[in-house]
């Protein structure tokens, strides 16, 4: 195991880096939007963005790997991303910065896909589960520790665009030393939605209320304290909360999704996200720290809802589909992280902070009652499970260290 996690150390490195910078730089670009004055409902456009650009780059940014190389592709990406960061305090404009999210989504996504598959590469089959273990970790820590190097500046100011700028730049640095060749990169095979829905109508709507509530939390989080009176180091604890508390249930859940029927758990998990949504409504009227107690609950609920619905069809496809059942799935996490942030903000700016809350209880209410529906439709698949394994907070990469990772467990079994 220490041989396995040695061999991928930059790698890890590199990655946990950019989850960190990508996570300060979300919630930083909220609150110096709310700053310069940008309506709520602006605001919910303008982070959209970001998951447009990610959408596209998890399909698309394969192609500038395969023309550029690993290497090469990577530098052009963290460089991009570098540029885009800065030119936010350059140019003040809602229009400019929603374009400057695209880029810098797209970038990510292919930064992210370069990582992974390298990690895919080098992990072997008998610690390839441990690796990606670690890999999930990674990204949930390094989301959360980013929210703590917002108390590091004035997001008022341009320092902490420049240390998010400096972050993205430094996660070149591993990569670029690695002595390990490059993979050869793996284009998305896609399958067509109406084939996805009708294998786990489901999957798919959990999928798309995980994005829905996800990109609504990591993009108007922020906003949400912000509004409710928070200063700077509240809100950096808030988010981080919610962030960190995602990794909290993820084995209890998965354990028990792997023993019982998923959609048992996944009702379960709907309710719990419901209570503990109602319940950050109502720690707004009590002390600080009942915030962030009802937001680390309703991130260990909610962060979950994504891997049960990607478990949930895995169970039910065919062993040899799990590529394009992926990418599948990254076409409907990708549509409802663009649709949450934009419905959520209208609901902010009629309703106050607490609408943002009123559309994720609604959201994962609504999967709640679909999720009994369709058990009283189908009765439980009585076929092999395929095994449960966390999704990161990010939501959308290649899944390929994914896909290998769960091939080396079902071989295991």
């Amino acid at each position: 195991m220490w041989n396995s996690i040695k061999s991928v150390a930059a790698l890890l490195l590199s990655f946990g880096l950019l989850i960190l910078a990508n996570g300060m730089f979300h919630t930083l670009l909220g609150l110096r939007a709310k700053h310069e004055g940008f309506s709520t409902e602006t605001i919910g456009l303008v982070m959209a963005g970001h998951f447009v650009g990610l959408l596209l780059g998890a399909i698309y940014a394969v192609r500038a790997v395969r023309a550029a190389g690993h290497i090469r592709a990577f530098a052009a990406f963290a460089s991009v991303l570098s540029v885009a960061v800065l030119t936010h305090i350059l140019i003040i404009d809602p229009v400019i910065w929603f374009v400057l999210r695209m880029v810098a989504g797209f970038c990510m996504a292919g930064m992210v896909m370069v990582v992974e598959s390298w990690l895919n590469e080098r992990a072997v089959n008998t610690t390839r589960g441990q690796v990606f273990s670690l890999y999930m970790t990674i990204n949930y820590f390094g989301a959360g520790l980013g929210q703590f190097t917002l108390t590091l500046g004035d997001p008022a100011r341009h320092e902490l665009f420049v240390i998010a700028s400096i972050i993205f730049s430094l996660a070149l640095v591993p990569v670029l030393m690695t002595g390990a060749s490059a993979p050869k990169p793996v284009s998305p095979q896609r399958m067509k939605f109406r084939e996805l829905y009708a294998i786990s109508p489901l999957a798919v709507a959990g999928t798309m209320c995980a994005g829905m509530i996800n990109a609504t939390m990591n993009s108007l989080g922020p906003v949400f304290a912000s509004e409710s009176g928070l200063n700077l180091h509240e809100i950096s604890t808030f988010m981080a909360a919610v962030i960190m508390g995602g990794i909290l249930l993820q084995f209890p859940v998965g354990r028990l999704s792997d023993l019982w029927d998923r959609r048992s758990v996944l009702f379960i998990i709907t309710v719990g996200a419901v209570l503990a949504g109602l319940g950050i409504i109502e720690a707004g009227d009590h002390a600080v720290y009942w915030l962030f107690a009802a937001g680390a609950v309703y991130g260990a609920f909610c962060y979950t809802i994504y891997p049960l619905s990607a478990a949930q069809i895995n169970d039910l496809a065919d062993p040899d589909k799990l590529v394009q059942i992926s990418s599948g799935l990254l076409i409907a996490y990708g549509t409802g992280a663009v649709c949450g942030p934009i419905i959520a903000s209208q609901l902010m700016g009629r309703y106050g902070p607490q609408g943002m809350f009123y559309f994720t209880v609604a959201a994962v209410g609504g999967l709640a009652v679909f999720t009994v529906w369709r058990m009283a439709r189908r009765g439980r698949s009585a076929g092999v499970k395929a095994t449960y394994l966390p999704l990161g907070s990010l939501g959308m990469s290649s899944k390929q260290f994914y896909n290998s990772t769960l091939r080396a467990l079902r071989k295991r079994r």
